[in-house]
């Protein structure tokens, strides 16, 4: 993808849409890497034991396909300072997951180049199921 430049992004102006597709396996494996062995997130029979409808998407990995979509759009040379959301819905493996965010925010700091983003994840229902904000810095244009 190409370099973003903090002259290219315009307060209002949407971040391209990242649209994950969670699996099971990929649960289990997110498990392992990140220590959170919560059943909820990988064993169907317990998580409809307390009252789930089946496993569901760790928070955290949401916040990873959050991230992922915001380094995908500010580009090699871009830096993602800051990033952090609220879980509250709950998304399920086999069912689209759409990252998306806007720029909410142009301002610089001591001779930084930052956008300030809203971001979320959306359900297949058009949802916010974790809702959030980051901070870029982006290069300027020489």
């Amino acid at each position: 993808m190409a370099q973003l430049y903090w002259e290219d992004v315009e307060v209002g102006g949407e971040i391209p849409a990242l649209i994950k597709h969670p699996t099971s396996q990929q649960l289990v494996k997110w498990a392992g890497a990140s220590g959170d062995f919560y059943q909820i997130h990988y064993d169907q029979e317990f998580a409809r034991r307390n009252g789930l409808k089946d496993i569901i998407v760790h928070g955290l990995l949401k916040v990873s396909f959050l991230g992922q979509m915001l380094t995908e759009w500010i580009g090699e040379h871009g830096t993602l300072k800051k990033i952090g959301c609220q879980h509250r819905g709950m998304d399920y493996p086999s069912q689209d997951l759409i990252c998306r965010g806007k720029v909410v925010r142009k301002y610089t700091d001591q001779e930084e180049y930052l956008i300030e983003c809203e971001i979320w994840t959306e359900n297949p229902r058009g949802e916010k199921t974790a809702p959030g904000t980051a901070v870029v810095a982006l290069p300027m244009r020489k």
